[in-house]
């Protein structure tokens, strides 16, 4: 009589704990980079109520507001986990700041920076150019 085998061998298992050993020191990283980039992104909502205060500014007087009072955001009241400040500057240009917060690793103290671009008409804000860094943890639409 023949003996069925059931089961696996001690070879064909090591192989497979090899494979997913590979598999997560590729995978680890990456992830690691996608949780930051994501704390990051907060820095980039921060910047939504300031986008919205440049704007509504733009349009009521034609021109670019200066200082962070005159574009109605609050800069350090905005500060959360992962964002310290958030300022507008000359030319309605909004700096946000992130903390120096251990979860940011590489992007802790970073910026993130949105300049607005006038319409043709003036008192539009027809786009926003997004730089920031490190450039590497910059949220899609800064990189």
């Amino acid at each position: 009589m023949k003996r069925i085998q059931k089961g696996f061998t001690l070879i064909e298992l090591m192989i497979v704990v090899a494979i997913v050993g590979i598999l997560a020191a590729i995978a680890l990283p990456s992830y690691q980079d996608f949780t930051i980039r994501a704390r990051v992104s907060e820095a980039a909502a921060a910047a939504g109520a300031c986008k919205t205060g440049v704007a509504e500014f733009t349009a009521a007087t034609g021109a670019l507001p200066s200082s962070t009072t005159q574009a109605g955001c609050s800069g350090s009241a905005a500060a959360t986990q992962f964002v310290a400040t958030t300022n507008v500057g000359a030319s309605g240009v909004i700096t946000v700041t992130m903390t120096t917060n251990s979860k940011l690793a590489a992007a802790a103290g970073g910026t993130l920076t949105l300049t607005p671009t006038l319409g043709t008409s003036g008192n539009v804000i027809s786009t926003w150019h997004c730089t920031g860094s490190p450039q590497k943890y910059m949220p899609g639409s800064c990189r």
